[in-house]
């Protein structure tokens, strides 16, 4: 039988980035940060903001020491700014409930604020070198089309970590290679529009290679809105605004963001409701 897990393995351990958060030293709570940033945001623009980050809190107990809207200033452009809420949330807890270290666990991590099945796996694979199935977007395209023969994975469900867990290795260093391993593999070789099968480890024994690489008719997972003129935008803007000032920013200095009074004045509403801005005297500011 094909040593697929092995095959990986091995690719990735002559073919893997560079990347911080794989170097030798590099702290659990590094882990966890990194993890939060790179949902939805390519690695190119996590690096230089984890840096700056880790370089002014790196530990946990030096983000809960400042205010929530101090994390939301410093995520800048990472764009889903709710996740620098919910960072921060995580390292309050962190400090008050383990003593300022990261847990190992998966159940006490998926206790932590803002924190799912997905990031708990990966904090507790990659920081502490647990044996657990770790599914991203990347592993489930892989999946996909190296075992299912299938172009495309289908939105998510709770047989994906079925799938990997059935793949993955006994012994918890492979393991953890190979989690690293697929995830990189679908990121840099089997990506979504041109997969670059000719570079590919699994490329002889690849199951949608094999069948002539057949078009997917399958469900999809919902396509975002565009991001242009959507209140998505209008929101950033406003952001924008409150972390350029240390003081409330007024209503009327807040017209000059956006023209649509109605849709500025929603996006304005969502992000009170959100926490990440708050009334002040004569305006808003960050929490």
């Amino acid at each position: 039988m094909h040593d697929f897990a092995g095959t990986v393995v091995a690719w990735y351990h002559a073919n893997r980035r560079d990347l911080p958060w794989r170097r030798d030293g590099f702290t659990p709570w590094g882990t966890l940060v990194s993890e939060f940033m790179l949902q939805q945001t390519p690695v190119n623009r996590v690096i230089p903001r984890l840096e700056e980050w880790l370089t002014r809190w790196p530990t946990p107990a030096d983000l809960a020491a400042v205010p929530p809207g101090e994390a939301v200033r410093a995520w800048q452009s990472l764009g889903y700014p709710r996740r620098a809420l919910w960072l921060h949330a995580a390292a309050v807890a962190i400090t008050e409930r383990h003593g300022g270290v990261v847990p190992e666990d998966v159940d006490a991590l998926l206790a932590l604020p803002g924190i799912g099945d997905y990031t708990a796996r990966a904090v507790a694979a990659f920081a502490y070198g647990h044996r657990h199935p770790v599914v991203d977007t990347n592993i489930r395209r892989v999946i996909a089309r190296a075992v299912d023969g299938q172009a495309e994975p289908g939105p998510p469900s709770k047989r994906d970590l079925a799938a990997m867990e059935a793949l993955l290795p006994e012994d918890r260093p492979a393991a953890a290679a190979f989690n690293a391993g697929m995830m990189e593999l679908g990121a840099i070789v089997c990506v979504a529009r041109t997969p670059r099968c000719d570079a590919c480890p699994l490329a002889d024994t690849c199951a949608w290679r094999q069948a002539g690489y057949p078009a997917y008719y399958g469900p999809r997972k919902a396509v975002q809105k565009k991001y242009e003129g959507s209140d998505r935008q209008v929101r950033g803007r406003i952001l924008a605004e409150l972390r350029a000032s240390h003081m409330p920013v007024t209503a009327t200095e807040l017209e000059a963001v956006w023209p649509d009074a109605a849709q500025r004045d929603r996006a304005l509403a969502g992000l009170v409701a959100d926490g990440l801005a708050v009334a002040a005297e004569g305006g808003y500011t960050l929490p």
